[in-house]
């Protein structure tokens, strides 16, 4: 599933400054994400943006603002990724403190463009086929009926915690190809490292928290490839390490930025796809036993639910040339922040677009991202989905959410619960 990205460090440098509260502040910024209210249900907001100014230059970001589903995929499509600033840059711009974690980003395929991109999308997605994911689906349903077992005979757990979080951690631990003991040390630096791809700009205190999360991943998958080569074992990190297209290899810090890559892909975002579609389940209860009565539409649900509450909110490009989009001018590099979350509920593509309808048909989100940079990770993504969901209705019955308001992470990227404690019928 794409991350979302800052689309420049001058983006982040501009809008490090503001702080919006209650009535201040301009309306249709996408700052306004950090109102709790506004984090709840940033859709109001979307939709005003489309309506009034769907191409907005937003001037705390720094950066355009792109709502409509059409000119959302026309930014995926054709704009640039390689936005990373070099040291010398961040220098330049009173934020050194960041050049460690732009020594990996600027590694990472994620901020590339052709062909520096292809060649290392190609060496990754080669883990992620859907033949072979598919054949990891019992083993899935395995972890997510352990997880469950665990909770089932207390009539209550915290979703996030008991669920959402271990069943993604635990099988991208086995898909890297390192312990699946790991898997809670790995989640904890995977939700620093979000912050980095989500907001760091809004919290530049925990630049520091991040540096050291990133020290110590980095010393981890320096012991782990030294251990692979004295002793390979299966997974995505070994496959890198030995990969070769026309004598071409992976450098050991190629490989190490986009093993961090993965992981953070394959925990955040899916984390935020089971819980997003759990709580959407809770609050329209009539789907959700439309779905318990009929398992057999289990994969267009998800990818309602997926439509519905993305978990990937935005991403960052940059123009590759003087454009017109909406009638406003862009000039080359300048950022641009494309909206999948509010293309995913534009009425011009999807109708009654804030209306869960599990068997929608034509269903062609933006969640996953689109083009070249469309998520490799998608496939075991939309089966640990479709386990989580269909397991957790087979056997949670008479499920609720517990009283108390729900947390949203502040996070103007990556859209997930901080916690989901719920209720159930004991077995």
């Amino acid at each position: 599933m794409p991350l979302p990205t800052p689309a420049s460090t001058t983006q982040a440098a501009a809008s490090i400054a503001p702080r919006i509260g209650g009535s201040t502040g301009p309306t249709l910024s996408l700052y306004r994400l950090l109102e709790p209210e506004v984090l709840a249900d940033p859709y109001p907001l979307y939709r005003q943006l489309r309506e009034e100014d769907p191409v907005h230059w937003d001037p705390f970001l720094h950066a355009w603002v792109v709502t409509r589903y059409s000119d959302v995929m026309q930014v995926l499509s054709t704009f640039s990724a390689d936005r990373t600033p070099t040291p010398k840059q961040l220098s330049a711009m009173g934020l050194g403190d960041l050049t460690p974690i732009a020594q990996v980003m600027v590694q990472q395929m994620l901020f590339m463009d052709a062909p520096a991109h292809t060649r290392l999308r190609g060496l990754c997605a080669e883990a992620f086929t859907p033949h072979r994911v598919e054949a990891l689906r019992s083993h899935i349903q395995e972890i997510a009926n352990r997880l469950l077992d665990k909770v089932q005979a207390a009539g209550r757990m915290e979703v996030i915690a008991d669920f959402a979080a271990p069943l993604p951690a635990i099988v991208t631990a086995e898909m890297l190809g390192v312990p699946t003991s790991d898997h809670q040390q790995l989640k904890a630096w995977s939700a620093d490292f979000a912050e980095m791809l989500g907001n760091f700009q809004h919290n530049p205190n925990r630049v520091m928290r991040v540096r050291r999360s990133l020290e110590e991943m980095l010393e981890y998958f320096r012991s782990t490839i030294s251990d692979l080569r004295k002793k390979p074992r299966p997974g995505l990190i070994n496959s890198l390490l030995t990969a070769e297209v026309k004598g071409d290899r992976l450098s050991d810090e190629e490989v190490i930025a986009n093993s961090i890559l993965t992981m953070v892909g394959g925990q955040e975002t899916t984390t935020n796809l089971i819980g997003n579609g759990i709580v959407t389940l809770l609050r329209n209860p009539d789907e959700a036993e439309r779905l318990r009565r009929d398992p057999s539409i289990i994969g267009v649900a998800v990818e309602e639910l997926l439509r519905y509450e993305s978990p990937s909110q935005y991403t960052g490009r940059l123009a590759p040339e003087d454009i017109e989009i909406g009638g406003k001018k862009i000039s080359k590099r300048q950022a641009v922040l494309a909206v999948m979350g509010a293309a995913n509920r534009d009425p011009e593509r999807f109708p009654d677009p804030d209306r869960l309808d599990l068997t929608r048909k034509d269903n062609r989100h933006v969640a996953f991202g689109w083009a070249a940079h469309f998520c490799f990770g998608a496939p075991l993504a939309r089966i640990e989905g479709q386990i989580a969901f269909a397991t957790v209705l087979e056997r949670l019955h008479d499920m609720r959410l517990e009283s108390g308001p729900l947390v949203w992470r502040e996070n103007l990227g990556l859209r997930g619960l901080t916690a989901l404690p719920v209720s159930f019928s004991p077995q």
